[in-house]
């Protein structure tokens, strides 16, 4: 709700807001006094985040980002917007490069032609036009896009994300439940796992006009672990004791590639928990950390004056069902 000292600032775009970080990001903004309009493929899947707001400061649209005309009717009007659109996995219909190089181009062109001066872009730390990783380059595609058309966007790379409703604590903690033995590609690739709500905070702030125009900031929480650390803290969390098992990028890579094509003969009916792709293994070839450039620059929620929140701040609340004997025990290590 907004604030009784606070008057409304305008009308922003939320592309993606429907998301994990799109709902962060759409409560963030409702709080901070602007009128909220989300944009997404499926609104009757967002129609509860008008509860976000007081009544009628959050609406939804229908727009798809390979429609630019469904694109230029969500911008209509708008002060600010920002693009979240994304994609961990790909699909028949939503590939990296339509939805990551492709979409993001269509928005930013969108947000040219609209004369909309601020824009938000988000991206992912490991973006890179040279990466094996067909994300890593979609990514690195889109914010070239974004600074082509819309050179006073302001892009953040945040590090992986945590929160409620994340893919990879939830994950794990789901695994560790099921399996006595959890398998691990890059087992020693570094990670500095980022709070959602921090990110919903720094866009926020850049919408408001508070970050630095045509910058790209890298967002990281206050701790680097290594993958073999965080899924250890996982089963801490949840009272489990689990074989780390390490496995080689060769590995990793033939396991990948049967998970796929298991997926794809059982018509999508292969568990989710157990999925993983190659592209993703190659992703986990590089450590996925704010870069010292960023902090020299100081390019990072610091910069922004935010302080990032802890994963044993947040973490362990939302692991509380996944613990052995529940949430209101403690016990060993099982």
């Amino acid at each position: 709700m907004v604030n009784d000292n606070q008057t409304r600032k305008g009308l922003v775009t939320v592309f993606g807001g429907s998301g994990f970080i799109g709902r962060h990001v759409v409560r963030a903004l409702a709080r901070n006094g602007w009128r909220v309009r989300v944009a997404c493929r499926r609104p009757d899947r967002a129609f509860d985040l008008r509860s976000f707001g007081e009544p009628e400061q959050i609406d939804v649209v229908q727009a798809n980002l390979r429609y630019p005309q469904s694109i230029a009717a969500a911008l209509e009007g708008v002060d600010a917007a920002v693009n979240l659109v994304g994609i961990l996995i790909e699909s028949d219909d939503q590939t990296f490069a339509g939805i990551q190089s492709q979409g993001a181009r269509a928005v930013a062109e969108a947000v040219k032609q609209a004369g909309i001066t601020r824009f938000v872009h988000i991206s992912a730390i490991g973006a890179r036009k040279d990466s094996p990783s067909a994300y890593a380059r979609s990514k690195a595609e889109g914010e070239a896009a974004v600074h082509e058309l819309a050179p006073h966007a302001v892009i953040f790379r945040p590090s992986i994300v945590f929160g409620p409703e994340d893919d990879f604590f939830n994950r794990f903690a789901a695994m560790a439940r099921l399996m006595p033995i959890l398998p691990l590609v890059g087992a020693s690739t570094r990670f500095q796992p980022v709070f959602v709500d921090d990110i919903a905070q720094a866009v926020a702030l850049a919408v408001d006009g508070k970050a630095t125009p045509g910058t790209t900031y890298e967002l990281g929480g206050p701790e680097v672990k290594t993958f073999r650390e965080l899924v250890q803290y996982v089963c801490q969390v949840t009272h489990r004791r689990r074989y780390l098992a390490s496995l080689s990028f060769e590995t990793g890579k033939l396991m990948a590639s049967t998970t796929q094509i298991a997926g794809k003969l059982s018509f999508g009916l292969f568990p989710k928990l157990l999925s993983m792709t190659t592209d993703q293994v190659e992703l986990l070839r590089r450590d996925n950390v704010v870069s010292d450039e960023a902090k020299v620059s100081g390019a990072t929620l610091e910069g922004l004056g935010i302080v990032p929140q802890p994963i044993a701040g947040v973490v362990p609340a939302y692991l509380d069902h996944d613990r052995k004997v529940g949430q209101y025990r403690s016990r060993r290590l099982d």
